[in-house]
């Protein structure tokens, strides 16, 4: 039995609808009432309003959304700008991409909404380069827009000015950063730049810019229309309301994207929602629970409420909550290894400790896999990220270090079994799961 289903389906009432991608679709069931009630309310009252929702970014950080909107100064003399962030580039994550393929328009009302609350007139949707069908979609629902007179000169007939354009990446995990992803926006190398000056304050084109993530915006509609204190009564914690997305991949039953009420474990989604390890012969071994990124979690750690506040009691975060699973037989080394060898490709190279750190960590490594270790080695992993980590322009030297420190820590002996040996102990058959998007599922 699912405990707390969430009471609407809120992101997913259209995707399993033929041609719900479309305006028309999108319109019959509510579309575009959330932002004609916000073109005609105080820009003030819609941030108290997503502020009072408790709605927080779906990107990773948890960053309350309607506090973040706040920060834009509101007699700055300059443009403002919204940028939103579709570069869903973190291995193990795969949710936004479904909501730009099957209900595009309700990224597009929460832009408008968003626009309204900050006096922003541009709007700019990074999609990462290899999403095709998002692109596609995106493309295609903004062009429905203007020609419906949704988007354009005047708004829904409101004459609130504003422009939606779709940016496509060019396949760097990096521009997923949100000053990396300004940085690429005009037109430079995409590389993160020093905080402070803030995005709100000087962002885009050095003025003010609103950035969140896909799910984030694409929540905002609902609340409006319906309210903040709906939408907190969908979720059980008070971390945060309403429902999300959670994409759940590796080694279970049903691999697939599942919109959940919030105050489910971390047990209740990988075995009620997600149908349980999908070979009852090998047991759970290990959860990364929200992108490659995060630090790993034991089976003994479980219970615990899937959110951003509860999961930093196990040692980890949500991220963006998309778990990976990952069964019994399951080389840990070489799933850090193939973890690491994708954080060294992606380095910007900006920043010494992640350029020089990350490459030196996937050698070591690749030496343990191959029955060339050194004992000094394990140590030697653990000394490296940790002059990684916290010394870093951005969070890439965290996304190096919190992994490699989490395995090496809970799985000390696996470790050591490497180098014992002179090889791998499970056996080169002993592959680490892929992140798979499976068939769409709601709960």
């Amino acid at each position: 039995m699912v405990h707390y289903p969430p009471k609407e389906r809120v992101f997913t009432k259209n995707w399993n609808t033929p041609n719900g991608h479309t305006l028309d679709v999108y319109k019959q069931s509510g579309g575009y009432e959330g932002a004609k009630k916000a073109l005609s309310m105080d820009p003030g009252a819609i941030i108290k309003e997503v502020m009072d929702a408790n709605i927080r970014g779906r990107g990773g950080a948890g960053f309350p959304v309607g506090r973040k909107w706040s920060f834009v100064p509101k007699d700055s003399p300059k443009p403002k700008y919204l940028c939103v962030n579709a570069d869903e580039s973190e291995p193990g994550t795969f949710k936004d991409r479904y909501i730009m393929e099957r209900d595009p328009h309700m990224l597009i009302e929460g832009c408008i909404i968003c626009c309204k609350a900050v006096d922003a007139h541009s709007c700019y949707i990074y999609i990462r380069g290899e999403f095709g069908l998002a692109l596609q979609r995106m493309e295609a629902a903004v062009a429905e827009a203007y020609k419906a007179g949704i988007l354009g000169n005047s708004v829904l007939g409101s004459g609130f000015k504003l422009d939606v354009v779709i940016h496509k990446g060019a396949g760097a995990y990096i521009c997923g950063e949100e000053t990396a992803l300004l940085e690429s926006l005009e037109g430079k190398k995409g590389q993160p730049r020093l905080k402070p000056p803030f995005p709100a304050v000087e962002g885009l084109f050095g003025c003010p810019t609103v950035i969140n993530n896909v799910e984030s915006i694409a929540g905002i509609p609902p609340i409006i229309v319906k309210g903040a204190e709906w939408w907190k009564s969908l979720s059980t914690t008070k971390a945060e309301g309403g429902t999300k997305l959670v994409g759940v991949s590796g080694h279970v039953a049903r691999p697939g994207v599942y919109e959940v009420g919030g105050g489910l474990t971390v047990r209740q989604i990988i075995y009620d929602v997600a149908g349980g390890m999908r070979d009852p012969s090998r047991p759970l071994k290990a959860v990364i629970p929200g992108g490659s990124s995060c630090p790993i979690i034991l089976p003994s750690e479980i219970d615990v409420s899937f959110d951003f506040d509860a999961m930093r009691s196990v040692g980890s975060v949500m991220g963006t909550g998309c778990p990976t699973i990952i069964e019994e037989g399951t080389c840990i080394v070489r799933f850090l290894r193939r973890t690491l060898r994708f954080y060294a490709h992606e380095s910007c190279g900006q920043c010494t400790p992640c350029r020089e750190g990350g490459d030196w960590l996937y050698k070591v490594l690749d030496r343990l896999e191959n029955g060339q270790g050194r004992e000094t080695d394990i140590a030697l992993l653990e000394n490296v990220a940790s002059k990684i980590e916290g010394h870093t322009i951005c969070a890439f030297g965290e996304a190096i270090a919190w992994p490699t420190r989490s395995y090496v820590k809970k799985f000390m002996e696996e470790f050591k079994d490497h180098v014992r040996l002179g090889r791998c102990p499970f056996g080169p058959l002993a592959i680490a799961p892929v992140a798979m998007a499976g068939d769409v599922a709601t709960v």
